[in-house]
C-alpha cells in the first residue's frame, strides 16, 4: 500500500508538473474572474426573486385591502337597508382579511429583511470581483511584461550563442584564407625559382633536355666570349702593366 502511495504521490507531482508548464496564469486568472462574475450574477438573480416576492405579496395586500373596504361599505348598506345580519356577515369576513392581512405584513417585513441582507452581500461581491479585477489586470501586465523580458533574454543568449559560434567560425576561415595564401606564396616562390615545374605549362621531358642543352651551350659560349675578350684586352697592355708592377723612373 506504501509502495502505491509513493507512485500515486509521483504521478500527482508529475501531473502538476505538466500542469504548471501548459497553464498561462492570464488565462487562470480570466477563468476565476468569469466564475466570480457568475457567483454575483446568482446573488442578483436571488435579490431579484426575493423582490419578486416581496411586490407580489403587496399586490395581495392590495387586494385585500380593497376587498375590506368593499365589505365595510357592504356592512353599511347592508345596516341601511336594516338587515343587521347581512352587516354582521360583511364585517365578519372584513375580520378574516384583517387577519391576512396582519399575516402578509409579516411576511413581508421578513422578505423585505433578506432582501435587504441580499442586497447587502451584492454590494460587497460586487466591490470583492471589482477589486479582483484591478489585481487580475496588473497581474497580467506583469506577468506579459516578465514574459516578453524572458523572451528577450533567451533571445539575446541564443544571439550570443550565434555569435560565439560566429566567431569561430570566422576563425577557422581566417586560419584557411591564410593557409592557402601561404600556399599559394610558396608556389610562386618555388615557380619562380625553377625548383616546381609550372603546372601551368604543358610538360615536355624531351624539350626540357633540349633547353637544359642549349641553355649550357650558351652559358658555355658566352663564357668562351668573355675569356677572348679578358685575353685581348691583357695583350694590349705593356708587359709591366700586364705583370702589374709598379717600378719607379731610372736612375740619370
Amino acid at each position: 500500500m506504501g509502495v502505491f502511495k509513493r507512485i500515486t504521490g509521483i504521478a500527482h507531482a508529475k501531473a502538476n508538473k505538466l500542469l504548471d508548464k501548459a497553464e498561462d496564469p492570464r488565462e487562470t486568472l480570466d477563468l476565476s474572474y468569469q466564475k466570480q462574475l457568475e457567483s454575483l450574477q446568482k446573488v442578483r438573480r436571488g435579490v431579484a426573486d426575493v423582490t419578486t416576492a416581496k411586490k407580489r405579496i403587496e399586490l395581495q395586500a392590495g387586494q385585500l385591502r380593497q376587498q375590506a373596504d368593499k365589505l365595510q361599505q357592504q356592512a353599511k348598506a347592508a345596516l341601511g337597508q336594516g338587515n343587521e345580519d347581512l352587516a354582521r356577515e360583511a364585517l365578519s369576513r372584513r375580520a378574516g382579511i384583517a387577519s391576512q392581512l396582519d399575516d402578509l405584513r409579516v411576511q413581508h417585513e421578513q422578505i423585505a429583511e433578506q432582501e435587504q441582507k441580499l442586497i447587502d452581500t451584492a454590494r460587497t461581491l460586487q466591490a470583492q470581483v471589482d477589486a479582483f479585477r484591478t489585481r487580475k489586470e496588473t497581474m497580467k501586465a506583469s506577468y506579459t511584461a516578465a514574459e516578453a523580458q524572458t523572451k528577450i533574454g533567451e533571445a539575446v543568449a541564443g544571439i550570443s550563442d550565434s555569435m560565439g559560434d560566429a566567431g569561430m567560425a570566422m576563425d577557422r576561415a581566417r586560419d584557411k584564407i591564410e593557409t592557402m595564401q601561404a600556399r599559394a606564396g610558396a608556389m610562386d616562390e618555388l615557380l619562380a625559382s625553377g625548383a616546381l615545374t609550372d603546372l601551368t605549362k604543358p610538360v615536355d621531358d624531351i624539350q626540357a633536355e633540349l633547353d637544359r642543352t642549349s641553355t649550357a651551350s650558351s652559358v658555355d659560349a658566352e663564357l668562351a666570349a668573355l675569356k677572348a675578350e679578358v685575353g685581348g684586352t691583357t695583350d694590349a697592355l705593356p708587359p709591366a702593366a700586364a705583370d702589374g708592377g709598379d717600378e719607379g723612373p731610372a736612375d740619370g
